[in-house]
């Protein structure tokens, strides 16, 4: 089962980073289909957000067709990405996670390594939008 968390300063709408989350977990394949999604109550209570929010993010995830509610039972998993996505990301999860490693001992803690990630993504979607 997938952990939710929320990060106040992102400046991205609780809902969408609930999304967010659940996609990543499915192309990392620690979701899979059948698997269900914490209750709307459970995620609601641990994250101390409006069970709307999570209702919100739960019925989007149902129209990308990514999850499916069964009344009175929960949420659940119906879709998930291929094996050979899996595999693809293993190999750049390496290399992240030693990229981690170097700018730790270089001194960067998780923010900043946040900011260089964000600033470099923006720099790469301008150059793709040109």
């Amino acid at each position: 089962m997938i952990d939710f968390h929320l990060n106040s300063r992102s400046g991205v709408a609780p809902y969408l980073q609930l999304i967010r989350q659940v996609r990543q977990a499915l192309q990392l394949g620690l979701l899979r289909e059948g698997d269900q999604l914490p209750t709307v109550k459970d995620v609601a209570g641990s994250l101390a957000i409006n069970p709307n929010t999570v209702l919100k993010a739960y019925r989007s995830l149902e129209y990308e067709g990514l999850a499916a509610a069964k009344p009175g039972v929960g949420t659940f998993v119906t879709k998930t990405v291929s094996d050979q996505s899996v595999v693809a990301h293993q190999r750049l999860s390496m290399e992240l996670s030693a990229w981690i490693g170097r700018a730790q001992q270089a001194g960067l803690d998780f923010e900043d390594m946040e900011a260089l990630f964000q600033r470099a993504a923006r720099a790469a979607a301008q150059e793709e939008a040109v």
